[in-house]
């Protein structure tokens, strides 16, 4: 079992979080079950007073969640000290079988959670309240799923042994282990680069032409081949080491936390470019979405293409 004051701050939210959407969530399925926009009885009346409660409620959650994620990150990065091997937060997220998964449902959550305050505001704006459903249905889903997140961070951080021995990043992200991260992280950079900027020159395409589901669709193979790439490529840049993919590394001060930068730049960009193809916005914001979306993937982008290219000049030859 391992405690630090992060890890505490950490299991004290949540468990507020859990607190909080436990009774948004009985409210959610009341609602769900029992609301009916046509109808003028005393009890629809009730569940639509009750529906702004559980929305403030639940924004407050989703709100906090978000910037939580980073410190979860911060969390792992600084614990790692802590266990023997381990240079980064790579060597914490493989100290057990929980972290991975935890790590993948997180990000998971991340959009979700999003999604959810995004289609809250949309709902806000109609008198009809069209979305009422959905947004209830989607918070039921992130309740599960906020569930099975805080059991699995529990389990992650009681199951950690600071007296054994874990794999450093170098070795979780080696070329040389056979697994089927070494084959992708031994793909040839030709092949890895062509889909990285093709993807994102689609992207511009559907940009032009104002496709919302094409759009969408690019961001989301955007965003993972954007990781891929990061891990395979760019990163050994970054570090200026051919040997060193780690995604953790980029967090830590030593590469001036960039990591934050281009992590934030790509969330924010394919986030509002997924979003576009799942719900209707009227023109104005229909239009900013788009922008939005396009100016933070072009971040990304030039923020991970910068550092080759300064590589190169600077010494005349690539990794």
């Amino acid at each position: 079992m391992l405690l630090t004051p992060e890890i505490l701050t950490l299991d004290i939210l949540n468990g507020l979080f859990l607190l909080f959407g436990s009774v948004a969530f009985y409210f959610s399925v009341r609602i769900l079950l029992y609301y009916d926009a046509s109808a003028t009885t005393p009890l629809q009346y009730r569940l639509e007073k009750q529906s702004y409660l559980v929305s403030t409620i639940i924004k407050f959650i989703f709100a906090l969640k978000i910037p939580l994620f980073i410190f979860f990150i911060f969390t792992l990065d600084k614990i790692s000290t802590m266990l023997p091997g381990a240079m980064c937060a790579a060597g914490v997220v493989n100290a057990t079988v929980y972290g991975t998964p935890l790590l993948m449902l997180k990000i998971l959550n991340l959009y979700l959670f999003a999604y959810w305050i995004v289609l809250n505001n949309e709902d806000m704006k109609f008198e009809d309240r069209r979305y009422l459903h959905l947004k209830f249905l989607v918070f039921v889903i992130a309740y599960l799923l906020l569930l099975v997140e805080i059991l699995l961070q529990l389990a992650l951080f009681f199951s950690i042994d600071i007296s054994s021995v874990v794999d450093c990043c170098g070795a979780v992200f080696s070329t040389t282990n056979g697994t089927y991260m070494a084959e992708l992280l031994g793909a040839k950079p030709l092949y890895i680069l062509s889909l990285f900027y093709g993807v994102f020159t689609f992207i511009i395409i559907a940009y032009f032409i104002k496709n919302r589901y094409l759009f969408s669709l690019l961001n989301l193979l955007y965003l993972i081949i954007a990781l891929v790439s990061l891990i395979a490529f760019f990163g050994t840049y970054i570090y200026e080491l051919p040997t060193h993919h780690c995604p953790f590394c980029l967090l830590q001060k030593d590469y001036h936390y960039i990591g934050y930068f281009l992590y934030i730049f790509l969330f924010i960009g394919t986030f509002y470019g997924i979003v576009l193809g799942v719900i209707s916005f009227n023109k104005r914001e229909y239009l900013q979405k788009f922008h939005i979306s396009m100016i933070f993937d072009t971040l990304y982008l030039l923020g991970v293409s910068y550092y080759p290219l300064a590589y190169y000049l600077k010494n005349g030859v690539w990794l």
